[in-house]
């Protein structure tokens, strides 16, 4: 399934440090392959109809949303920063 990156996250990415955006790139990979992959455990971001969040690691989450057959990488942050605007 094609990927496409909003503006923002590309920014976002930026800014984190090396470890995180090598953890962010393997995820990347398993959404790539499967959006259901059970390693990111994704779901609905409850706030946001047709949102959805995956899981990085315990800190960082991204969210990403389905257009037809592509999704787009929304945004990448800590936790909590993240899913107040996903």
């Amino acid at each position: 399934m094609p990927i496409e990156y909003t503006p923002r996250f590309e920014d976002q990415f930026a800014r984190l440090p090396l470890i995180a955006q090598g953890k962010i790139l393997k995820a990347i990979r398993l959404l790539d392959a499967d959006f259901r992959h059970p390693g990111l455990r994704s779901h609905p971001v409850k706030s946001a109809k047709g949102i959805f969040e995956a899981y990085i690691d315990s800190k960082y989450r991204m969210t990403f949303e389905r257009r037809g057959n592509v999704l787009f990488l929304r945004n990448v942050d800590n936790h909590d920063d993240c899913l107040k605007n996903p």
